[in-house]
């Protein structure tokens, strides 16, 4: 991926991250931790169950503040959430029941961007064309199958035009087949739109078709193993694909020995 912006849009510097106990003390999920993430990158977050992914994906949206080292966002430190960072979760319930997926996106516009209606729902069926969801715009939640539903809450996440795009396994209570066909669909919308997207994925095939940069965390307390750039193997028959789904795979599987904090940074600047 050609990196057009000197000042990476996410960097992390010796971050540790937890959740306070009686008494103050802090359990660590996510320890010393060092990388930069550039704008228009798909960067992905791969690791065992529980070794931090969504830990670290609710930092960069301003949902924990680290409790160590310094989490920038556009060269500021994340004080919160916000409208230039957008979630989609892998739970089907993203949008509100009583609302249609036209009405859920046209709601989110107008409180986060202050539309009118008319201007709302003009831009709300854009994104719903682009998700290839139009057809369904008048339909409630609970009519649409679990493709269609992701389909809807990534377009109300593109909807609020964000900066950043966080995805927490957004496909992966999927069948393989509508996965498969999502995953095609998330590339040619990155490559519509240039959105940044951060990615947590247990599945080594979707992290190394999806993302330009892999990182590989270690079990809990999660530090970084390594981060393995993918950018040149989104052809599933190629030999590069082969060599880098085993590497990851042993990455995974030996525990390769960490990178230091200082090399974790500078790798990826």
């Amino acid at each position: 991926m050609a990196q057009q912006d000197v000042e990476p849009i996410v960097q992390a510097a010796h971050v540790s991250l937890g959740y306070s106990r009686k008494r103050k003390q802090e359990v660590t999920i996510v320890e010393d931790t060092s990388f930069s993430i550039q704008r228009g990158e798909k960067f992905v977050l791969i690791g065992p169950s529980g070794c931090g992914k969504t830990t670290l994906l609710k930092a960069i949206g301003g949902f924990l503040p680290p409790y160590q080292g310094e989490l920038l966002v556009k060269g500021r430190p994340v004080q919160g959430p916000g409208p230039d960072r957008a979630f989609v979760f892998q739970d089907f319930e993203q949008l509100f029941a009583w609302r249609t997926v036209l009405g859920n996106i046209v709601y989110a516009l107008q409180v986060t961007k202050r539309l009118s209606r008319q201007e709302a729902t003009d831009k709300a069926r854009f994104y719903l064309e682009l998700v290839d969801v139009a057809a369904a715009a008048d339909k409630y939640p609970h009519m649409l199958s679990g493709g269609m539903k992701q389909r809807a809450a990534l377009a109300r996440a593109l909807a609020l035009e964000p900066d950043i795009l966080l995805m927490d396994e957004p496909f992966g209570a999927l069948d393989a087949i509508t996965r498969n066909q999502l995953q095609l669909e998330l590339n040619e919308i990155w490559r519509r739109t240039n959105v940044t997207i951060v990615l947590v994925t247990h599945s080594i095939q979707e992290a190394i078709f999806l993302g330009h940069r892999v990182m590989v965390m270690s079990s809990s307390p999660a530090r970084i193993r390594e981060i393995v750039d993918t950018s040149t193997a989104e052809d599933l028959s190629s030999a590069a694909f082969t060599d880098l789904s085993q590497h990851l795979q042993s990455l995974l599987v030996r525990q390769a020995p960490l990178l230091e904090p200082v090399a974790q940074l500078s790798a990826v600047e």
